[in-house]
């Protein structure tokens, strides 16, 4: 009926040594550095769209920063931030001072974050698939 045999559990016992190695991953410094990753992306595409006016020589571009990554249940946040007084007006748009006029927003936040919200996916894929890669191709 049955065949005695042999079996050779090594790459069994491989493997299992290797999904050890990725429960052990630490995911928080995953999720921060990708969140920084894509708050970077978006600091740099808002800042080349930030247009600068003779005036201030360029002191709402230069206004841009990134604050830190902060952590709520499951969801990593990290704010893309312009100080400068004024930048929310260039962005959505004002009335001219006379109040007779309108000047059209920028949207170089809204533009930015759309393109980058687009493009997340695929990077945090790339992300993922490089820490897979490392967890199972390492030894």
């Amino acid at each position: 009926m049955g065949r005695g045999g042999r079996v050779d559990y090594r790459q069994l016992k491989a493997f299992e040594r290797k999904l050890a190695k990725l429960a052990g991953a630490d995911f928080d410094n995953f999720c921060e550095a990708a969140a920084k990753e894509l708050a970077a992306r978006m600091l740099g595409k808002v800042i080349r769209r930030t247009p600068v006016a003779p005036i201030d020589g360029g002191t709402l571009r230069r206004g841009w920063t990134i604050g830190q990554v902060k952590k709520s249940g499951s969801i990593y946040g990290i704010e893309v931030i312009n100080g400068v007084d004024y930048a929310q007006y260039v962005e959505f748009g004002h009335r001219t001072r006379n109040h007779e006029g309108w000047v059209n927003g920028r949207f170089m936040m809204t533009i930015s974050a759309d393109e980058v919200e687009q493009q997340a996916p695929k990077l945090l894929e790339k992300k993922l698939y490089t820490m897979l890669k490392e967890a199972f191709d390492g030894d």
